[in-house]
């Protein structure tokens, strides 16, 4: 049973004040970095930062399925650029813990994804504290592919030898999909071990409409996107359970999706989680939730 939630935690090299972070998403740009911190986040996940900037796909995108306290987005990597996000990185507090989850334009084709992610890292690695690597979106077209083992690995091999070579190397996180069947988790969890990153995310939204209340009609006329909230709850305590025992509690997992209260947050704890990061959440509870969370 973890001790304390608002003693400070360290993990991959970092001290964090509390479990508790922002998850990617909603400060997409690092505009409110500083006004979030102030309600007691001990980091924020900014983005998803894309090279260049893009509007993302079209409106209507993003949608409340209230009675289960569920998001379906489909937002599509809406971000104002990079050159952006450093403008706005430079006005940060120095004590808070940044991450930034990065991602491929639209665009870019597969084949020269990681043309995207390298130009990212370099351009940000000053700026932030650890970086996600995000190949697991359901909103962009293709982007799965990358998850597959060949070009994951070739992605994060690249990524380790460049922050190698930095003067002070960034923890780099992998954002894992909850639709991945077990073959392909253990495959992620093999290239986990191959390039020696220093964490997970688990996990992203998904693409299925599972544990939902709504008609089928009303779900189907939503369209596609990415499920968030309680519905993923258990398929995430799930996936974070499984690479806990796979990786002899040795591998830091960052534990996402449904964290609605504290008996939420301490089930991902006891799953093997080290820190949790919330976003639909936030959305339903309000600004108060982090104070729930860590009293």
């Amino acid at each position: 049973m973890p001790g304390n939630k608002e003693k400070p935690v360290e993990v991959f090299g970092l001290k964090f004040k509390n479990r508790i972070g922002l998850a990617a998403g909603f400060d997409k740009n690092a505009e409110y970095i500083n006004e979030l911190a102030l309600l007691g986040f001990s980091h924020i996940e900014i983005g998803a930062v894309t090279p260049e900037p893009q509007k993302g796909n079209p409106k209507p995108r993003l949608f409340r399925l209230s009675k289960d306290k569920a998001l379906i987005n489909r937002m599509g990597f809406n971000n104002e650029g990079v050159e952006n996000a450093v403008k706005n990185l430079k006005k940060r507090k120095p004590d808070i813990i940044i991450g930034a989850n990065i991602g491929k334009n639209t665009d870019t084709p597969n084949e020269k994804a990681n043309e995207d992610y390298i130009l990212l890292f370099n351009k940000l690695h000053d700026y932030v504290d650890y970086f996600t690597v995000n190949v697991s979106c359901p909103n962009i077209k293709d982007l799965k592919e990358l998850q597959d083992k060949e070009s994951l690995l070739e992605l994060l091999s690249e990524l380790k030898k460049i922050n190698r070579n930095k003067a002070k190397p960034k923890p780099i996180l992998l954002k894992i999909s909850p639709d991945l069947t077990w073959e392909q988790l253990d495959d992620t969890l093999y290239i986990i071990e191959q390039t020696g990153i220093d964490g997970i995310v688990a996990v992203n939204t998904t693409a299925t409409r599972m544990n939902l209340s709504y008609p089928k009609d009303k779900i189907e006329q939503i369209g596609n996107g990415g499920l968030s909230g309680k519905p993923l709850k258990n398929r995430s305590t799930e996936m974070i359970k499984y690479i806990n025992e796979k990786t002899g509690g040795k591998l830091p997992i960052i534990g996402v999706g449904g964290i609605m209260t504290k008996a939420d947050m301490q089930e991902k704890l006891d799953a093997g989680a080290t820190l949790v990061q919330v976003f639909t959440g936030f959305v339903y509870e309000g600004p108060g939730l982090v104070k729930k969370l860590t009293k």
